[in-house]
């Protein structure tokens, strides 16, 4: 699978741990974020890794922000990009199986390396349910 990521300052640090995990799983990573912790603007990594994940390009993406927030508002803004902005393994799972989530966001000043790499692989490893959840989310996208 190729997995796009993305980051500012804040996430290098788990980038590069995460990036590791998941080469040893045999995924393909594409790369956008920073790679030092030199202050950026989030939207330079996060507006590519969406928008490969947008146009079918990546069959997912991890972005990592301080918060997570600004990265997932980014996100977002792309079409068929459903991101999640997830602290515990519950919210990680849930958000696969109800939302089909597609790019997992991660704030790297928020939760530990090892939650971070736990929430890579439970999203991964997590299939959306389809059935009632297929309905709500064929009506994410805006259409007017």
């Amino acid at each position: 699978m190729t997995i796009a990521i993305g980051n500012d300052h804040a996430g290098t640090s788990y980038k590069f741990e995460i990036v590791k995990l998941l080469e040893e799983m045999g995924h393909t990573v594409v790369n956008y974020g920073t790679d030092n912790e030199d202050s950026m603007d989030y939207p330079d990594a996060i507006h590519p890794t969406a928008k490969m994940v947008s146009e079918g390009k990546a069959s997912m993406g991890i972005i990592l922000c301080g918060s997570g927030n600004g990265a997932q508002m980014t996100a977002n803004k792309h079409q068929n990009v459903r991101a999640a902005l997830c602290w515990n393994n519950e919210l990680v799972a849930l958000t696969r199986q109800h939302n089909d989530a597609n790019v997992l966001t991660i704030p790297a000043r928020f939760v530990s390396l090892q939650q971070a790499l736990g929430f890579v692989k439970i999203f991964l490893s997590t299939a959306f349910e389809g059935g009632r959840h297929a309905n709500r989310v064929e009506k994410i996208p805006v259409t007017c």
